[in-house]
């Protein structure tokens, strides 16, 4: 196979944007998986796409990223921090260092995602018992993470997919 698009997703936004990926590439040599259904699938190009939390990723997935050789990889992730490069740069780093020495990396996409309810609850508990301009931010950075993935990340995954293909 060519093509293995491997993801595990929350709340749904990663399964959404390992859709567009899936769509986006070509030929009929591809599959798409969840982590969780992964059963031994293997391809020369891996997409493989996490939900961020607290700046990495599962467990499950950087173990899949640990058992990866002579592979061609791309990474790609939702995060609730939406715009905030910097930030998933940082979380790049964190996941992509799992990645043994003897794969191409590929590089990485990452866009925004909605966040789980619960954790604006908790913003809303910290927020009562301490309003700070860091715990605004936060619930702003939760308001705008309700809006992601939106069309531009589909077209911006379309891009990225259509560029390591490029190389």
């Amino acid at each position: 196979m060519d093509y293995l698009v491997v993801y595990t997703s929350n709340t749904g936004n990663t399964q959404k944007v390992a859709m567009k990926i899936f769509e986006t590439l070509p030929g009929k040599s591809k599959d798409i998986v969840s982590l969780e259904e992964l059963h031994g699938e293997e391809a020369d190009t891996y997409f493989v796409g996490f939900w961020n939390n607290r700046g990495t990723c599962k467990t499950e997935v950087l173990d899949l990223l640990s058992d990866l050789h002579g592979k061609r990889v791309a990474l790609f992730g939702t995060c609730g921090l939406s715009g905030n490069k910097e930030y998933f740069k940082q979380v790049e780093k964190q996941v992509s260092v799992f990645l043994p020495d003897d794969n191409e990396y590929l590089g990485c996409f990452m866009c925004g995602g909605k966040m789980a309810p619960q954790i604006l609850e908790k913003y809303r508990q910290m927020q009562a018992i301490h309003d700070t301009p860091q715990i605004r931010a936060m619930i702003s950075a939760y308001e705008d993470g309700m809006l992601h993935p939106n069309e531009q990340d589909f077209k911006d995954a379309e891009e990225f997919v259509k560029s390591v293909l490029r190389e």
